[in-house]
């Protein structure tokens, strides 16, 4: 039997997001993607929904709903952030916060003929998973304000859920928007941190201890948009121009190393069970995730994926990013 996934994400023009839903999309056999759900992030959620729109037209899955989510954290703000900055030093990257107004065509320069089916994500999550009790895998590549406010409108769902699966987060290592914080934590500490508190009976962590390991080079790069089909064009057209600057960069595939997982499981080699909080405090450490000392009494006992074979993942990812659709 297929898995059911409902992958929820604040979008990106092709990596990290759009990538990793493509390679879900790739592997429809393992999965019945009962859709998406868009959450303010990286981009705004009309911005978001128009390059997550493109991508599942452009890989010939338009069938699948894609439904607009929080259009806001619980608590932080853009006021917020730039209180912080002046406080306690830059933040490396502020999203959604930062994003210019209106919402701009995406690669190619015309909207994609679907349209988003709601503006209530939220409903959608809580109906999917009364029609499937513990059967719906939450795939959430962003902040999880969509779930947090899921799991307020409805308590007691979180037994009913199969799994969350989800990128975000640090554990053992600095943060990469502030010192103490990842991204996804950072943009929505409250909303990170009353999920993690909800009773989901599994729950599994892709945070930046494992996909800083990962980082991708210019010469595997250049091998996959070689491939030419519409996706790598748009991989060519959102990542190149690093590329293009600094054949020595390299870039990071997050979402891409969860999505894999999903698909082979033995690409992880190195994992633990660990008690998770966050720091939903505003101060210093806002966002950051905190590996309780107390033990499972007081943090929530995660899975925390700590290494993996990066030779076999990027075999999958290119893959999978490669294959001619239809």
């Amino acid at each position: 039997m297929r898995r059911r996934l409902i992958v929820d994400t604040d979008s990106a023009v092709f990596n990290d997001d759009a990538a990793a839903l493509a390679m879900l999309v790739q592997r429809r056999d393992l999965f019945e993607i009962l859709g998406v759900t868009v959450v303010a992030g990286n981009h705004t959620v009309p911005q978001g929904a128009e390059h997550m729109l493109h991508l599942l037209e452009l890989i010939g899955a338009a069938d699948v709903p894609l439904h607009l989510g929080a259009h806001a954290p619980l608590v932080n703000t853009a006021e917020r952030a730039a209180r912080w900055e002046a406080e306690w030093g830059p933040i490396a990257f502020k999203g959604a916060f930062a994003a210019a107004a209106g919402v701009r065509p995406p690669h190619g320069g015309r909207f994609a003929a679907a349209r988003p089916r709601s503006d209530d994500a939220v409903g959608f999550l809580i109906e999917q998973v009364e029609r499937y009790p513990d059967g719906v895998t939450v795939v959430a590549l962003g902040p999880m304000t969509n779930v947090a406010l899921a799991l307020q409108r409805r308590p007691d769902l979180g037994p009913r859920i199969r799994s969350l699966v989800f990128m975000g987060g640090n554990a053992r290592v600095p943060g990469n928007v502030t010192p103490a914080a990842e991204f996804n934590f950072w943009f929505d500490p409250e909303a990170a941190s009353a999920v993690l508190a909800a009773p989901i009976p599994r729950v599994v962590m892709f945070g930046l201890d494992i996909t800083n390991h990962a980082p991708l080079h210019g010469t595997l790069f250049d091998r996959i948009v070689a491939a030419d089909t519409p996706l790598t064009r748009l991989m060519r057209h959102d990542m190149g121009p690093r590329f293009d600057a600094d054949p020595a960069a390299t870039a990071y595939v997050w979402d891409c190393i969860t999505a894999a997982w999903l698909i082979e499981p033995s690409i992880v080699t190195a994992s633990e069970r660990l008690p998770i909080t966050v720091d939903a405090t505003f101060g210093p450490t806002y966002g950051a995730t905190i590996v309780d000392a107390g033990g499972a009494a007081h943090g929530r006992c995660v899975e925390v994926m700590l290494d993996l074979d990066v030779e076999r993942f990027y075999a999958l990812y290119a893959d999978l990013l490669t294959r001619r659709v239809g």
